[in-house]
């Protein structure tokens, strides 16, 4: 058997450790917090399956978020297939939700083969349109395609903490403060109908923007 190198041991160990430590930290700090929803459309009332679209930098509180306004797990979240995107795979499928590996740089057919399924099986679509390097919030191709593709509507989630910690990165990644009130916010369905690409891609931001960190 061959020895791992202690740059495949490092990566071995935060895969079993990373993805656990996160999932209890998550739950910990979503149970700290008061949430307060502000959804144009009650959940019943929206088309399953939806695209949720929601900015990368806001992905830590509207995981479970979702969870709390849907009253479901049936998700698969389109996640990068780089190492960072394992981690979060793996913590993602501890709460439930399914995962589809992939990005506009790297794996992107079979990204957009794996929606489809998802989609046809009566799955909601979580994506990130600036995910997985930006820049921040501009908006991919590929929510477009595949909103259009299988005519589902598109439904934006933002979550607006009262205190939070923001980090440099490209994201501006948000960490809300315990104790701190969520404040998420659930858009209207939308459908892209005979919009043009950029016209998608144009209404797609205007409305994450609306209520974005």
């Amino acid at each position: 058997m061959a020895k791992l190198s202690f740059k495949e041991f490092k990566k071995a160990v935060l895969l079993k450790i990373a993805p656990v430590v996160f999932f209890i930290f998550l739950n910990l700090l979503y149970l700290s917090c008061k949430k307060k929803f502000y959804a144009k459309t009650k959940t019943n009332e929206i088309q399953h399956p939806a695209i949720f679209a929601f900015w990368h930098g806001e992905f830590l509180p509207i995981l479970k978020g979702y969870i709390d306004f849907r009253g479901s797990r049936d998700i698969d979240t389109i996640i990068s297939s780089h190492f960072d995107g394992e981690l979060i795979a793996k913590a993602v499928s501890m709460f439930g939700g399914g995962t589809i590996r992939g990005s506009s740089t790297r794996g992107a057919l079979r990204a957009l083969k794996d929606s489809f399924r998802s989609l046809e099986l009566k799955r909601d679509l979580g994506i990130t349109p600036d995910g997985p390097k930006g820049p921040r919030h501009s908006v991919a191709d590929g929510i477009v395609l595949i909103s259009k593709k299988k005519n589902v509507p598109i439904v934006t989630i933002n979550c607006k903490p009262s205190s939070y910690w923001q980090l440099s990165s490209w994201d501006k990644f948000v960490i809300p403060r315990p104790f701190s009130t969520l404040h998420i916010y659930v858009g209207e369905p939308f459908y892209l109908g005979d919009l043009s690409l950029e016209e998608s891609k144009q209404l797609i931001k205007e409305r994450l923007m609306e209520n974005a960190v």
